[in-house]
């Protein structure tokens, strides 16, 4: 390739802010649940860059396809990957397609097409565009993506878009509130004279929070071995099964330590009756394919996840973005443990549930 703005690029990040910023000089943006990914295109060569380095093109093939009939024939785009079905964006199926076997990968394209939905213009013919505004390179993408309504194989759904964007911090409040049925993360927020800063948390998101009273049903080590690194949680189905429902994490290297000393009494025996004993067990763990809060799991890396049990006696007050699928979609943060809630009052009975919202209305939206 020979690009002004070669591989690899660092994508252009965001810090998080409590609500809708209202200062003027800012377009907003709805935030994407997917895979982060940067397009580089050289004639007939295609390359689909992700945010840690590790390419996504062999996995994607039915995109560098798709991308190479409507993309000019010099250019780098940023967007996000994204699996958009008629009830939303469905990440873990997404997360389905980083499978190691070609086999695998070709059957999934054909199942399970993804689509890409551009956001940002780096480079087009010989012009670096990293050192132009931000409103400079959206208008330019705008001329880009103007013929690129390619419809999807086999649905009217198409499957290369263009994000669309407004001034209004009205609209922005109103996509962060009717399109998170549709699994929408919340909304961008980027400053119109804004240059692309490669791995500089220049822009601003703003998420959906929200808490859950779970159960704290065991805890895997921190990385440095001397604390906790997570919580597993848990929460009780309607025929009284505990489920995993995912993690609380990211605690303070004080808060990691005192935590092995509050969760101590705990460890006592925990596994006698635990209701995932079976998950102990490396064949279970093996069989499950990283289903279990437990074991090595292909997404993870080879990351370590074995996991110490505790007596599920103890609830957490947990803050979380949203559900998906039956578990926290990135995970949840620890507010507070409450003694005041017995372990069985904790059920999905208490988990707000979101409208599903039309995804096509957003993307008529951008096309007007």
């Amino acid at each position: 390739m020979d690009l002004p703005v070669m591989p690899p690029v660092k994508p252009m990040l965001a810090k998080s802010v409590a609500a809708v910023p209202r200062e003027p000089g800012l377009l907003f943006e709805p935030k994407w649940d997917g895979f982060r990914c940067i397009v580089f295109r050289d004639g007939p060569d295609i390359e689909l860059g992700s945010r840690n380095d590790k390419p996504l093109t062999r996995y994607f093939p039915e995109l560098v396809e798709l991308l190479g009939k409507v993309l000019p024939d010099k250019c780098v785009i940023d967007g996000e990957i994204v699996l958009v079905t008629h009830d939303g964006l469905d990440f873990d199926t997404l997360q389905q397609r980083l499978h190691p076997a070609a086999s695998r990968v070709n059957k999934l394209a054909v199942e399970t097409p993804a689509s890409f939905v551009a956001f940002d213009l780096l480079a087009l013919g010989e012009r670096d565009l990293t050192g132009e505004p931000f409103s400079e390179r959206r208008r330019l993408l705008e001329t880009v993506l103007e013929t690129a309504d390619a419809p999807g194989s086999d649905s009217d759904v198409l499957r290369i878009h263009l994000t669309p964007v407004t001034e209004d911090p009205d609209t922005a409040v109103d996509w962060f509130t009717r399109f998170e049925g549709a699994g929408f993360d919340g909304v961008m927020a980027k400053g119109a004279d804004l240059p692309y800063l490669q791995d500089k948390r220049v822009m601003l998101k703003i998420k959906h929070e929200r808490t859950a009273d779970c159960v704290i049903a065991g805890f895997r080590w921190h990385k440095d071995g001397e604390g906790v690194g997570s919580l597993l949680l848990g929460l009780f189905d309607e025929d009284g099964t505990l489920n995993h429902v995912g993690v609380a994490s990211s605690f303070t290297a004080k808060r990691r330590r005192e935590l092995v000393t509050e969760l101590a009494p705990l460890r006592e025996n925990a596994l006698a009756n635990h209701p995932w004993r079976s998950w102990a067990d490396a064949a279970a763990q093996a069989a499950a394919e990283g289903k279990m809060p437990g074991g090595v799991s292909r997404w993870s890396g080879g990351k370590d996840l074995s996991w110490e049990p505790l007596r599920p006696e103890l609830v957490a007050e947990v803050r979380y973005e949203h559900l998906m699928s039956g578990r926290l979609r990135h995970g949840g943060r620890l507010v507070r443990f409450r003694d005041d809630r017995t372990p069985e009052s904790c059920t999905y009975a208490q988990l707000e549930e979101v409208a599903p919202a039309e995804l096509g209305t957003i993307f008529d939206e951008a096309r007007r």
